[in-house]
């Protein structure tokens, strides 16, 4: 065959903030299906995945479980790295943001781009979104959220070094205008241009001061790089970039061919990296593909309803290659996906089981029963050969146009369809009748022949999709995995060859009555986990004091005893942890004229520099008291709901501080 070039691609590198579910590992598979068919086609591919280690959500999550940032990114990626390679996911370089290289190399392009005066220092006031590390204009915002996650965003102010994205705008929507393909889906493109870049680029944060968990500014150590700037050049300094002299993996495979990434993170890839890739006198990459969400049903994913769905749990279940199946086959190109456990039952026994499965099962079998197992071709054709040999020697081809556009699930599609026309022809052919006829043993043999044959074919196409499946199959073929190049040629499997005399069972039929009770298990026990998590979270709330804070009156009061009670709006000036305390935080609140410190237990659910600028409900006149130590003179108010989650009351609308709430 020969090499059709350099293919180089990535996934997004997985956040290292806890264990990757099923809509997180959807991505690898994909990747790896689209490396796994490039490299059937011809090209020399390099297949980039691995973790992103650093920013302030994570430094907060090992605080929160008493280990060093270094400890718990170590856990994690480790946990990550499982998982990809459980999804049997051939990638061929597994980076991790806290690899000395890579962070060597960060350091000195951070300073090449400051050096060339595209990064400069001032300072930043704005709304920041700690999940996913952004500042955000108050016009940027939607409803008074994050518009990527919709979670609440907190006011910030701190030194930091920008990017002067404004200086690159221009060339980069010239770019692409003249590259169609650049950012696909086309609907990811259009959102990018009129929602970001037509209004006009403001300069980008490029640092941060109020945490240490990153890669240190090389000439101003107080200031760690930015997290985007750190994780996105992954994709050039885990291939050997370097600003002094790049090495010989670099120079073959750069510009990347495809990053592969998910709509939530396309304005990170399609207008960030192309500026810093632009100021750094790079070649852009070729395609960006912005993959659609996997959802689990109509419900968002929660440890607390037990309902979270994770590759390795599909896996016990239902096998490593049923997953893969369903996770490619179940994404639209373009739209959100559907995950339930009842559906993956459902596809596991009619596409897997009765398509592939009972095919596969019913020609070994046939070929042992009339004919000792030897398949052999006569030449003796009927009506039906025709059609059959069309739809299996096209099949390629359609793929091929699929694989193109990354149409994955089209294209697994294809593959099955070509096990259906194998289906059909054995309803056309009736083999059990024609052994029944001396005369037509030839026809028979012919027939057997074809459906091996066809078989072989479609197991090959189906290796990108489900690598041990097919090899599975051309096992009990007595061959082996038929190259690319001749897939859409017919007759090619060696006469005479005998297959297995005992056909494996591939996908056997599940009983859902069989299924759901594991899944029960699953969810108790993801249930049972999330408590001992808050336990631990909470673990030293073991004072009269510190307990009395989440106790409520029991006993009716009368209007009066209400009257008594003073509700202000506060505004939180300053908020720290309580040093001898996992639960509460000790807020400087703003209440008019006058400043009160008040102590809450709202550790788990809230960090510091959260609170930091929120409105807040706050009662008064409560009598002043001491939570673990510290001298508390009111009460925030907070709405709890059934898994124990708090939620600040704040007003729906600006009040100023000491609005007297009636």
């Amino acid at each position: 065959m020969a090499n059709k070039g350099k293919y180089y691609m990535t996934t997004a590198i997985a956040y290292t903030s806890g264990k990757p579910h099923i809509g997180n590992t959807y991505e690898i598979i994909l990747a790896d299906a689209i490396a796994r068919y490039k490299r059937a086609e011809g090209y020399d591919v390099y297949f980039q995945t691995g973790t992103d280690e650093h920013g302030q959500k994570i430094q907060e999550k090992a605080e929160a479980a008493g280990i060093t940032p270094k400890a718990f990114v170590d856990e994690v990626s480790t946990e990550v790295k499982r998982i990809w390679d459980l999804v049997n996911a051939s990638y061929d370089n597994f980076v991790r943001t806290t690899d000395e290289d890579h962070e060597k190399c960060v350091k000195k392009i951070f300073k090449k781009l400051y050096d060339q005066g595209d990064i400069y220092k001032g300072s930043y006031e704005g709304m920041y979104c700690t999940p996913c590390e952004s500042f955000w204009t108050e016009s940027q915002l939607v409803d008074g959220k994050c518009p990527d996650c919709g979670r609440e965003v907190k006011p910030a102010k701190e030194e930091a070094y920008f990017f002067k994205m404004s200086k690159y705008a221009d060339r980069l929507i010239d770019y692409i205008n003249t590259h169609p393909d650049f950012i696909q889906p086309v609907s990811r493109k259009n959102e990018m241009m009129n929602n970001f870049l037509l209004p006009g680029l403001q300069d980008l944060c490029v640092s941060r001061t109020s945490f240490s968990w990153g890669i240190p500014v090389d000439f101003d150590p107080k200031h760690v790089v930015y997290v985007w700037l750190d994780a996105l050049t992954n994709y050039i300094t885990k291939i050997g970039y370097d600003p002094d002299g790049s090495s010989e993996l670099f120079k073959k495979n750069w510009p990347a061919d495809l990053h592969l990434i998910g709509k939530d993170i396309v304005r990170f890839h399609t207008i960030y990296w192309p500026i810093f890739l632009m100021a750094l006198d790079l070649p852009l990459p070729k395609q960006v593909f912005g993959h659609p969400w996997l959802l689990q049903g109509g419900d968002k994913m929660s440890k607390s309803k037990g309902n979270v769905i994770y590759a390795d749990d599909m896996v016990d279940l239902f096998g490593v290659d049923a997953t893969r199946y369903f996770v490619l086959h179940e994404m639209p190109f373009e739209n959100d996906g559907v995950i339930t456990w009842d559906l993956v039952v459902e596809r596991y026994n009619s596409d897997l089981a009765n398509i592939l499965g009972n095919l596969v099962n019913r020609t070994v079998s046939m070929s042992n029963k009339y004919f000792d197992g030897v398949v052999k071709s006569t030449g003796v054709t009927g009506e039906a050969d025709a059609d059959l040999k069309a739809v299996v020697t096209g099949t390629r081809d359609r793929i091929a146009k699929k694989m193109e556009k990354l149409r994955v699930a089209d294209a697994i599609s294809e593959v099955f369809a070509l096990f259906r026309r194998c289906n059909k022809y054995i309803d056309e052919t009736t083999p059990w009748v024609l052994a029944k006829d001396e005369a037509q043993q030839d026809r028979l043999a012919e027939v057997l022949y074809n459906l091996t044959e066809s078989i072989t074919i479609g197991a090959s196409l189906l290796h990108s999709f489900l690598p041990e499946t097919a090899e599975k199959i051309v096992a009990q073929l007595s061959t082996s995995l038929r190259d690319f190049d001749d897939l859409d040629k017919f007759g090619l499997y060696a006469n005479g060859t005998k297959v297995t005399e005992t056909p494996e069972i591939l996908f056997a039929r599940l009983d859902a009555k069989e299924i759901m009770p594991k899944v029960d298990a699953i969810q108790a026990k993801q249930k049972e986990e999330y408590e001992k998590e808050q336990k631990a979270l909470n673990g030293d709330a073991d004072t009269a004091e510190e307990a009395a804070i989440d106790i409520e009156p029991k006993d009716e009061i009368t209007f009066d005893d209400f009257m008594k009670l003073q509700f202000q709006v506060g505004e939180i000036l300053s908020c720290e942890a309580v040093p001898k305390s996992k639960k509460l935080l000790c807020s400087q609140v703003k209440i008019g004229s006058q400043v009160k410190q008040i102590v809450s237990g709202i550790r788990k659910d809230y960090s510091p520099e959260e609170m930091v600028g929120k409105k807040v409900m706050v009662l008064v006149n409560l009598k002043p008291a001491k939570l673990a130590g510290v001298l508390s003179e009111g009460m925030l108010l907070c709405a709890e709901d059934e898994n124990g989650q708090l939620s600040l009351m704040t007003p729906e609308k600006p009040m100023p501080s000491g609005a007297e709430i009636a």
